[in-house]
């Protein structure tokens, strides 16, 4: 199938035009948010990125490259989360329609497999992160997080694919709730670790003070047992609550010793990658980027909010990759350890719109899911797409 790039702009003031409208307010656009509402890789787990993909004896060289192999399918619907089958088959969810969408890996063929109870979409809030159970051969069950008329939960579901199409999901049981609501910076991205223990990237709501209330569920990250319970080794015994101080985690991932990354929406001046280390504060609503300030953790990198808004990241071939909604790019960050070996390189500016989500896919694959029918972007027919790449 013949990737569909978008047109290049051919005036310096279009240009401008695109980059000065492209922003939007809250957790995409990084612009001053209003107060709350209210208070994955190919392998076998379906995480967001697992160790091992990509990984790598030597720090990867400086410039890196990305080329489209093709699209796997289109006609997405606000697609969210992405999660791998162990049979390389993709799942893919629908913000604003609550739905889970089976993709073949190989024909990318469709079939909408059911829609999630009791989600209630409303602004940046909907069916979002998607995650497959580490015991999924046995068990069968789906994890996703999403919003309700009261909060943010995580919620476990038994998929039977006996069952006929539309009719394959079971009622949700909850596992993890109260995770507070806003229209805008719900977080929204789960993934099992390599401790095969879940995690959650969960937003401040528009309501700051959160991000620094270590009792609040909210601008955290979340590390918990498929069960939705504490885990021994968490900062705090009695709490799922990893690390704190983040405005907007979307994107998780694990590099290939096993460290946890995160990329976070910035407000109006950076946005970050951090390296996530347990019971650290990440600075929000204190700090916005690179502060060097005495009790708080710097970003490993930052961007300008005109070139990012990250959502989902992947590690593959031993670089951090992450998808910008904003930004409409994929950015490259090579490590070495937990340091940069070279400044972040971007790829695919503008040719395919705002990316939403980045999946590593096995060795220097990756799937990528576009976002531009969140209504945030500028649909195009075919929207919204996955990519099948190729990087190095």
């Amino acid at each position: 199938m013949r990737t569909v790039q978008r047109p290049a702009v051919t005036a310096v003031l279009a240009a401008a035009v695109l980059l000065l409208t492209a922003g939007c307010s809250g957790a995409d656009g990084n612009a001053p948010a209003p107060t709350a509402t209210g208070g994955a890789s190919a392998a076998p787990s379906g995480d967001a990125s697992r160790p091992g993909s990509g990984s790598r004896a030597e720090p990867p060289p400086a410039k890196g490259s990305v080329k489209v192999v093709s699209t796997l399918t289109e006609d997405l619907k606000s697609p969210w989360g992405l999660a791998a089958l162990p049979d390389g088959d993709l799942l893919v969810s629908s913000r604003d329609e609550g739905t889970i969408t089976r993709v073949d890996g190989e024909s990318g063929k469709k079939t909408e497999i059911g829609t999630v109870a009791g989600v209630a979409p409303a602004g940046e809030g909907g069916l979002m992160g998607l995650a497959v159970s580490p015991s999924f051969a046995s068990d069968h069950l789906v994890y996703a997080y999403f919003t309700t008329e009261s909060d943010n939960r995580i919620a476990r579901i038994l998929y039977d694919e006996k069952k006929p199409a539309g009719q394959q999901l079971g009622a949700p049981d909850t596992i993890l709730r109260g995770i507070p609501k806003g229209t805008v910076h719900n977080g929204g991205r789960i993934a099992f670790g390599p401790d095969k223990m879940l995690y959650a990237g969960t937003g401040e709501t528009g309501d700051t003070g959160l991000a620094q209330d270590k009792k609040s569920l909210g601008g955290k990250i979340l590390r918990m047992t498929p069960d939705g319970e504490p885990v021994h080794g968490n900062p705090e015994a009695d709490s799922v609550v990893y690390s704190y101080g983040h405005r907007n985690v979307q994107g998780l991932a694990w590099d290939s010793e096993k460290r946890l990354w995160a990329a976070e929406f910035g407000q109006n001046t950076w946005d970050e990658l951090n390296q996530i280390r347990p019971g650290q504060n990440y600075g929000w609503p204190e700090v916005e980027g690179k502060g060097g300030e005495e009790g708080f953790v710097d970003p490993v990198a930052q961007w300008k909010t005109s070139e990012a808004s990250p959502s989902g990241i992947a590690y593959a071939e031993g670089s951090i990759w992450m998808a910008g909604l904003r930004g409409e790019r994929l950015w490259r960050i090579p490590l070495d350890g937990t340091e940069p070996v070279a400044d972040p390189e971007s790829f695919l500016a503008e040719e395919h719109g705002r990316l939403r989500t980045v999946v590593a896919a096995g060795g220097d694959k990756l799937w990528l899911v576009t976002s531009e029918t969140d209504t945030r972007g500028t649909p195009e027919p075919g929207d919204d797409r996955i990519l099948n790449l190729e990087v190095k």
